[in-house]
């Protein structure tokens, strides 16, 4: 039963992602990619700031932070590189055509993630229904693009 709860909630993250990209494009379009990638990260800031400091959401615990492995300080610089190629994807592709691909290959990339066990996550390696499923997302990408 939880792990339909999980599921859920990947829904919800991925349909905020599709309105993300949206939103963040119409930002784009009014203010530039580079200022609006700024103002994104800016308002995000502010959430979790108020989120940490003042609603205490979440236990207390940055004096862990130096315990963090080097290659997680890279999440905030992919976040940039995210933002500012999602925002150029959907301004010239469109919202449907830029998150077919980028669904592909988010999910070839976190297979591969899985495959090795990579950055400390646990290995679960590839089976035949995986390269099934790789096949069918191709095709699916291939029938989505055509126009």
């Amino acid at each position: 039963m939880l792990r339909w709860l999980y599921f859920g909630a990947a829904a919800i993250a991925g349909a905020a992602m599709a309105f993300q990209g949206t939103f963040n494009t119409a930002m784009t379009k009014a203010a530039g990619i580079w200022q609006s990638t700024f103002i994104v990260h800016a308002v995000g800031l502010g959430a979790t700031t108020i989120l940490l400091l003042f609603l205490r959401i979440g236990p207390a615990q940055f004096d862990k932070v130096a315990s963090a492995p080097w290659y997680a300080f890279i999440g905030g610089l992919l976040n940039v590189v995210i933002i500012f190629a999602v925002m150029r994807a959907i301004e010239q592709a469109g919202v449907g055509n830029a998150t077919t691909v980028i669904i592909v290959a988010q999910v070839l990339t976190a297979l591969l993630i899985d495959h090795l066990g990579a950055f400390g996550m646990k290995k679960y390696p590839l089976h035949w229904p995986d390269f099934l499923g790789i096949v069918l997302l191709a095709a699916g990408v291939r029938i989505l693009l055509i126009k």
